[in-house]
C-alpha cells in the first residue's frame, strides 16, 4: 500500500508538469464575480470537513488522501509512516451549484457516494454567508459476518446530512460552521447511539499568496460519557501549486470517511497520539 501511495504521488507530480490548464487561474481569483464572494476556501475540504467550495460546471476532480499511523509509535514505525490508510475520491461538477462524488476508503473497505449543492451564495450587500448542503451514504464492506453472525446488508449503511455555512470576512480569513446529523445502522455496543448530532467548526487563514493555515473541530452533542472516542481536532496547511492543492495536516482522527473521522476518533492531542496525513486534489 505504501508503494502504491508513492507511485501515485510521483504520477501527480509528473501530470502537473505537463498539464495545460493551470489551476492557479482559479485559485488566484479572489473576490468579485457579480458581487458574489469567491475563493472562500481553496479546497473541497478544509481538512476532513467539507468546505463550501464546489467543483465548477463540468470540472472533474480526483482526490487522493492518506492518513498514516500514530506519531506516538516512534522511530520503530518511523512515527507512523510505516502504516497508512488511503482514500480515493472522484467529484464531478454537474453544474455550478451541484456536485456528485464517489469514494473508496481502505479502512473497513468502505464505499461512499455524496451530493453537494449550493443553496445560497455570499453576496456583497445582499447575503452575508454561503450555505451548502451535503448528503452522503456509506457502505461498509469490511464488516465480517463471522464476527457478527446477525449481520444483514442494511447494517452496512451509514448516512450523513450536513448544512455548511461559511463566511469570507476578508481576503485572509474564512470561517465555517456545520450542524451534522449522522446515522449508523451498525454500532459496536449499546453505549453508542446509532444517531449522532455533531457541530463542526472550521476555518482558514491565508498567510501568503499560495499558503493557508487551516483548522477544524467537531463537537459531539450526544456521545456517551464513557465512550473511548474523542472529538476530532485537526490542524493543517494548504499549499497551492500549478494544477494541484496539497493539504498537509495533523489530526487525532485516523480515518477519513464521514463516519470514520466524525465518530471514531481515538487519538489524543494531550499525549501525542495524533496522525499525520495529506490530501492532494487535481482538477481535469
Amino acid at each position: 500500500m505504501r508503494k502504491l501511495g508513492l507511485l501515485l504521488l510521483v504520477f501527480f507530480i509528473n501530470v502537473s508538469l505537463v498539464a495545460q490548464d493551470d489551476l492557479l487561474d482559479e485559485l488566484n481569483d479572489d473576490v468579485v464575480l457579480d458581487n458574489k464572494t469567491s475563493s472562500v476556501f481553496k479546497g473541497l475540504k478544509i481538512i476532513n470537513m467539507e468546505s463550501t467550495k464546489l467543483a465548477a460546471d463540468g470540472d472533474f476532480y480526483f482526490v487522493i488522501s492518506h492518513r498514516f499511523g500514530s506519531v506516538k509509535s516512534g522511530i520503530k514505525d518511523l512515527f507512523g509512516l510505516d502504516n497508512s490508510n488511503i482514500r480515493f475520491s472522484f467529484v464531478y461538477g454537474i453544474n455550478d451549484w451541484l456536485n456528485a462524488g464517489v469514494s473508496r476508503s481502505s479502512s473497513n473497505k468502505t464505499y461512499d457516494a455524496h451530493l453537494k449543492y449550493r443553496l445560497m451564495h455570499q453576496e456583497e450587500g445582499k447575503f452575508p454567508v454561503t450555505i451548502v448542503g451535503f448528503n452522503s451514504m456509506e457502505f461498509n464492506t469490511g464488516l465480517d459476518k463471522v464476527n457478527y453472525p446477525l449481520l444483514e446488508s442494511k447494517h452496512r449503511y451509514t448516512y450523513a446530512h450536513e448544512i455548511l455555512i461559511s463566511r469570507k470576512f476578508n481576503e485572509k480569513l474564512s470561517l465555517e460552521v456545520a450542524p451534522i446529523y449522522l446515522h449508523q445502522n451498525f454500532v459496536e455496543n449499546d453505549l453508542q447511539d446509532n444517531t449522532q448530532y455533531i457541530l463542526g467548526l472550521g476555518g482558514r487563514y491565508k498567510i501568503s499568496k499560495r499558503v493557508t493555515i487551516n483548522a477544524e473541530y467537531h463537537a459531539h452533542m450526544n456521545r456517551d460519557a464513557s465512550s473511548k472516542y474523542t472529538n476530532p481536532l485537526s490542524l493543517g496547511v494548504d499549499i497551492e501549486t500549478g494544477g494541484h492543492v496539497f493539504q498537509l495536516h495533523v489530526t487525532n482522527a485516523g480515518l477519513m470517511n464521514e463516519s470514520g473521522y466524525l465518530t471514531n476518533a481515538i487519538g489524543d492531542w494531550g499525549n501525542g497520539n495524533v496522525y499525520f496525513g495529506f490530501n492532494i486534489w487535481r482538477v481535469f
